[in-house]
């Protein structure tokens, strides 16, 4: 018979816990179910285990069912181990258009593995997600917090060397451009004008 891994709130998740719930009126503690989940999640490698969950609704004070109901609906919860890294593709219709499939290529062929899966030495687990919400700057990844805009297969594939050395690669977009500004540069409101004078 396998034992259960007992699960509880380190000092600091603990600490971050009662300043989430001291958020909500009395007797609303169950509001704080989503950020308590996150907090449970990063304490515990990434993935929310069974354990992990029921912790929280005991914590809150709510059905387990109800916390389960939250953590299966949502996305951003992972219900099996994930790996150091965390590697986000969208495949969204904006994405789509402008290369996620290269860009998920890039990744597979950088990691080792297909969607849903780890790569044996645990560094990375690779997913494809429906909008991470930048389609202007597609397409797009997250890798673990951090978001990866105007990708393509080189750039992906640069991304992980950077990781695989232990360095944090610069997010945001990754073909030179500032923000989401049009790919040529700014095309409107490019000389200062002064209203006349009185």
């Amino acid at each position: 018979m396998t034992r259960k891994k007992a699960f509880k709130f380190n000092a600091a998740s603990s600490k971050r816990a009662k300043e989430i719930v001291a958020r909500y009126p009395e007797g609303r503690q169950a509001s704080a179910v989503m950020p308590l989940l996150d907090i449970a999640q990063r304490q515990n490698s990434g993935w929310l285990s069974r354990e992990a969950m029921e912790y929280v609704a005991r914590y809150l004070d709510m059905p387990i069912i109800r916390v389960y109901e939250v953590a299966t609906f949502y996305t951003m919860y992972n219900l099996q181990p994930v790996g150091r890294h965390l590697v986000q593709v969208c495949t969204c219709t904006p994405c789509w258009l402008r290369g996620s499939d290269a860009v998920l290529d890039a990744c597979r062929k950088s990691l080792g593995v297909d969607v849903g899966e780890t790569s044996d030495d645990g560094f990375a687990t690779l997913m494809e997600v429906e909008c991470l919400g930048a389609c202007v700057n597609a397409p797009m990844m997250q890798i673990d917090d951090e978001f990866f805009e105007d990708l393509d297969a080189k750039s992906t594939a640069e991304l992980f060397e950077f990781l695989k050395r232990g360095d944090r690669p610069k997010s945001g977009p990754q073909a030179g451009r500032r923000s989401s500004e049009p790919a040529g540069g700014p095309t409107t409101l490019r000389e200062i004008s002064h209203l006349p004078k009185n």
